[in-house]
């Protein structure tokens, strides 16, 4: 049985993986069939994520920390679910921060002159993907 679950596992040693300054993200699960991902955020203080719109419903449960979420804060303990086409401004954290998400579907990044990138779960699974090991050098 266990196995089968082998690559739904993530080990709590499992290394993060810094995708800008102040943020890293451990890949939890990518469902391919779905287009929904899981994954874990650490940010540090001061981080901010650019504008951006939910092109899916998105689950978000704040494990440690504060964010700034348009004008509300979201505390250690706090569940947030976000439909489908939610558009916001940067998203803040107020201090270290560790948050599950969980995402239906594609989002859309902006700066002030429009579409920046998006993310999803085919982004998401290249962050997962471990690195190819080193090429072994042929003896002369």
């Amino acid at each position: 049985m266990f196995q089968d679950i082998q690559d739904t596992l993530v080990r709590a040693e499992a290394p993060w993986v810094e995708t800008a300054p102040g943020s890293r993200v451990k890949v939890l699960w990518i469902g391919r069939e779905t287009g929904t991902w899981a994954s874990l955020h650490h940010w540090q203080k001061g981080y901010a994520a650019p504008p951006h719109k939910h092109l899916a419903g998105a689950h978000v449960y704040i494990v440690s920390g504060k964010l700034q979420v348009r004008t509300g804060v979201l505390n250690a303990g706090d569940y947030v679910y976000e439909p489908s086409g939610v558009l916001h401004d940067a998203t803040t954290a107020l201090e270290d921060t560790i948050f599950l998400f969980i995402c239906h579907g594609a989002v859309l990044f902006f700066d002030e002159n429009g579409f920046t990138r998006y993310t999803n779960w085919e982004v998401m699974e290249k962050l997962r993907a471990p690195e190819a090991p080193p090429q072994a050098q042929a003896a002369e």
